[in-house]
């Protein structure tokens, strides 16, 4: 990064527009600032969720999604090429690993299984929030389908990651029972 922040406030998004990577500025309310808020949220979740868990190795995952987000931004501020079909073959990989050692799912499973796990949970859905609101700019702005399969990918490997975290803290998956369902059987 050629620039460092020195000063942290410029007033120039005062008037409710901020200023793009490129130059150019848009409004605060545009669809592309709500992704990227999505996207930094995300973030700031696995952010939280690394304080929660001592494993190195799915520390240093968590790390390298959370630099794959910091791209995904780039790339939408930007207009750069950034993520690649590799970043989501390797999530693919790092989720087959973990999945592999998880008993097989054969239930809908609550959010929970421990802090971390429901943490993770909680990127879960933050993810899917995200994704969704990459669909959206993706209807006003063609974007490359690299960007939506790795989100969409992203999702299924904080699910696994959970279910890993619940199993290294040794908690129990809790079974989602509707109460309808059974009391109409």
């Amino acid at each position: 990064m050629g620039n460092r922040l020195t000063k942290i406030y410029t007033r120039t998004g005062d008037k409710g527009d901020t200023g793009m990577a490129d130059g150019s500025r848009v409004r605060k309310d545009s669809v592309l600032i709500k992704t990227l808020g999505d996207i930094d949220e995300l973030n700031s979740v696995l952010g939280l969720l690394l304080n929660r868990t001592d494993d190195t190795s799915i520390v240093d995952t968590i790390r390298q999604v959370q630099n794959d987000l910091f791209d995904l931004g780039a790339e939408l501020s930007a207009s750069i090429d950034v993520l690649s079909v590799d970043h989501t073959d390797w999530l693919e990989k790092e989720l087959d690993k973990m999945n592999e050692s998880l008993p097989a799912l054969k239930e809908f499973i609550l959010p929970g299984g421990g802090e971390a796990a429901a943490l993770c949970h909680f990127a879960r859905s933050v993810c899917r929030r995200a994704e969704r609101s990459l669909v959206a700019l993706n209807q006003e702005r063609a974007l490359r389908p690299e960007l939506l399969a790795y989100i969409n990918r992203l999702s299924d490997f904080l699910f696994v990651l959970a279910r890993t975290l619940t199993k290294l803290s040794s908690g129990t998956e809790v079974y989602w029972q509707s109460k309808r369902i059974a009391d109409s059987e």
